[in-house]
């Protein structure tokens, strides 16, 4: 048997234009059946998401997973606070990063492990001013022309 690909199930753009990512973890989730089908249908939004610390264990604020449609009863509330699964000392010291230099603990993909996991790779991020925003604009606008030009080139 070969290796299995992850899947990922959704991306948050935003955080990319919003924000400088540092670093990036992975982290699995908690989730109940009815949310674990959800996910696997696709159905999640990570816009507007961020992470904090209580009481030593990570949440995950403003993940929407949206009800199952079979799932009546058991259907949970799509914006509640998610946990995240975390060794104890990785959340210290991120919480610790969070403090000391100002940044922000941001969800930026939701996606399946090749054992059929769901997990959460999570950004410390630092906020981007509005120029950081416009010269990062300016420098994907160039490539894209380099890379529009080297392919009118091969096509001659």
């Amino acid at each position: 048997m070969g290796k299995q690909e992850i899947k990922s199930i959704a991306k948050n753009k935003k955080a990319a234009h919003d924000y400088f990512i540092l670093e990036t973890y992975e982290a699995g989730i908690e989730l109940f059946g009815t949310e674990v089908k959800s996910v696997r249908a696709g159905k999640v939004n990570l816009k507007d998401s961020w992470c904090n610390v209580v009481n030593g264990e990570m949440l995950a604020n403003g993940v929407h997973i949206s009800p199952y449609e079979q799932g009546n009863r058991f259907n949970r509330d799509p914006l509640r606070p998610k946990r995240l699964l975390m060794h104890k000392k990785e959340i210290m010291r991120l919480m610790g990063e969070v403090k000391q230099q100002g940044c922000a603990l941001i969800p930026l993909e939701v996606y399946f492990n090749e054992k059929g996991r769901a997990k959460v790779k999570v950004g410390l991020c630092k906020g981007k001013k509005i120029y950081d925003k416009r010269e990062s604009e300016a420098k994907r606008d160039a490539q894209r022309q380099m890379d529009r030009a080297v392919r009118m080139a091969q096509k001659q």
